[in-house]
């Protein structure tokens, strides 16, 4: 086809495009076919650029909204889950066909966990009370775990990768702070308009606290970054300071917790504390609190500072187990799942389906004001029982091995590593450590928000470990993620 040819080509579509969208608009009042452009683009760049469908993912996942109450009681987070889908198909189409995947990932300890995860819960969504709601629960959590993990780690092969990954969802996060905070100041920064005003966005100000959590130890690891210059800080600064004050105004107490817990975690590894040490101080903590259990608990009782706007109030308020309905409404949960547990202690009630099933587990007696008895307010607010009562003692256990050994993975690259590697690994792993213990009180992974940003994470670690520690081998991979 000769340039003039295409160029007569090129006019022809544009018109019959304008043509049949001005009929649209006129006749029929529609106004979608906008659309098609984009929709053809999105095509193409699934076919010919991988990862540049997993980054346009990324930067839309904290704009996305979720539609609630859909059919068997899960929702859709849009426009992000289709996308996902999308890569999902995308990805078991070239696995069919091309019978091809880089081997050092598919065979890497992570991954072997991962298959054992997903297949534990596909066993218990047959055994499941609501199988149709588990099989729903599976497939989120495939379209969640490969295009983030399987993909990503591909992706981050190159390094360059693993930074626009981190920037675009942090870049994108910010920017749904600034709309929060630009809301929240209409109501004067009150505590109880904090815990909505990050909607559509966000469903509640937990979800959005352990996400700004998660990616504080990012920015300043951009902002000490080796080599990098002085806009390159800069950036890093002001993203650091919108997520401070994002964090600070979200009055999200685990998300504290877990930035403290985090940058103890980066203390012990700078002043390289032996693992003995850790664990004789671990052993001592745990056996202090049975020992004198009566005597913290009794004081515990004794506190009874609710939810504050004060900051220092509601610090305090963290070990409020008297009065704080958020708190006793967590204990609430966590008690009708350890309840579901003992009923079925090996296969659980099934994936996803705790929601639907612990009403009748709730004790009278530890029932708050918040609790309901249609189970239609979320789910056990654990990551750890969580799984413990949908999928038994094997599913908690295998979340447990899974935390476990990302963090060995991370130290070895840690220690292992050149500057930078040492550099992203250790934001990767401050961010998952501070998700994981937010997830001691809050879970969040049957949620875009927050699955993107964990198995991307996790999928960082294990690229680092396998392409960034040695000179990388001459071996045959798939050509799924474009050059």
């Amino acid at each position: 086809m000769t340039e003039k040819s295409k160029i007569v080509w090129v006019y022809l579509i544009t018109a019959l495009f304008l043509v049949v969208n001005f009929f649209l608009i006129l006749e029929k009042n529609a106004y979608w076919f906008f659309l098609l452009p984009i929709v053809l683009v999105i095509l193409i760049y699934y076919l010919i650029s991988l990862d540049k469908i997993v980054l346009f993912i990324t930067f839309l996942t904290p704009f996305a909204v979720e539609l609630r109450d859909m059919e068997g009681g899960l929702g859709l987070s849009l426009p992000t889950e289709p996308l996902m889908f999308g890569v999902l198909v995308l990805f078991i189409a070239n696995l069919i066909f091309e019978q091809r995947y880089d081997k050092r990932i598919s065979t890497h300890p992570i991954s072997y966990i991962i298959y054992l995860l997903l297949f534990w819960m596909l066993f218990t969504s047959f055994t499941s009370e609501l199988p149709l709601v588990s099989f729903k629960y599976l497939l989120s959590r495939l379209w969640f775990v490969v295009p983030f993990y399987f993909v990503a780690a591909l992706m981050f092969k190159k390094i360059s990768n693993i930074k626009k990954f981190m920037w675009v969802y942090m870049i994108a996060l910010c920017g749904v702070v600034i709309y929060t905070l630009i809301i929240h100041s209409q109501y004067a920064f009150e505590e109880e308009a904090g815990h909505w005003v990050m909607s559509p966005f966000y469903n509640d100000h937990t979800a959005y606290g352990a996400a700004l959590a998660m990616f504080l130890p990012v920015a300043l690891g951009f902002l000490l970054y080796p080599k990098a210059t002085k806009t390159y800080r800069f950036a890093a600064l002001a993203l650091i300071s919108i997520l401070i004050v994002g964090i600070i105004f979200s009055y999200g107490r685990a998300a504290w917790i877990s930035v403290v817990v985090a940058a103890g975690v980066l203390i012990l590894v700078l002043f390289r504390i032996k693992f003995y040490v850790i664990a004789i101080v671990f052993v001592v903590l745990v056996t202090t609190f049975f020992t004198f259990q009566h005597q913290i608990l009794d004081r515990l009782s004794k506190n009874d500072q609710d939810s504050s706007q004060n900051f220092t109030e509601h610090i305090q308020s963290i070990t409020n187990i008297s009065t704080d309905a958020s708190n006793l409404e967590r204990i609430n949960r966590w008690q009708a799942a350890y309840r579901l547990y003992m009923e079925r202690p090996i296969l659980g009630w099934g994936p996803g389906t705790y929601q639907f099933v612990y009403s009748p587990f709730q004790s009278s007696q530890e029932k708050t004001i918040i609790s309901t008895n249609l189970g239609d307010k979320g789910n056990a607010h654990s990551e750890y029982l969580g799984p413990l009562a949908e999928m038994g003692i094997p599913g908690m256990l295998i979340i447990i091995i899974l935390v476990i050994y990302f963090l060995i993975i991370g130290l070895r690259v840690y220690k292992y590593g050149n500057t930078e590697v040492k550099y992203l690994s250790m934001m990767a792993l401050l961010g998952l450590i501070t998700y994981f213990t937010h997830g001691f009180l809050n879970n969040f992974l049957d949620t875009d928000k927050l699955s993107v940003p964990v198995w991307g994470f996790i999928a960082i670690l294990v690229a680092l470990d396998t392409y960034h520690l040695s000179p990388p081998q001459e071996e045959e991979r798939s050509e799924l993620i474009s050059d």
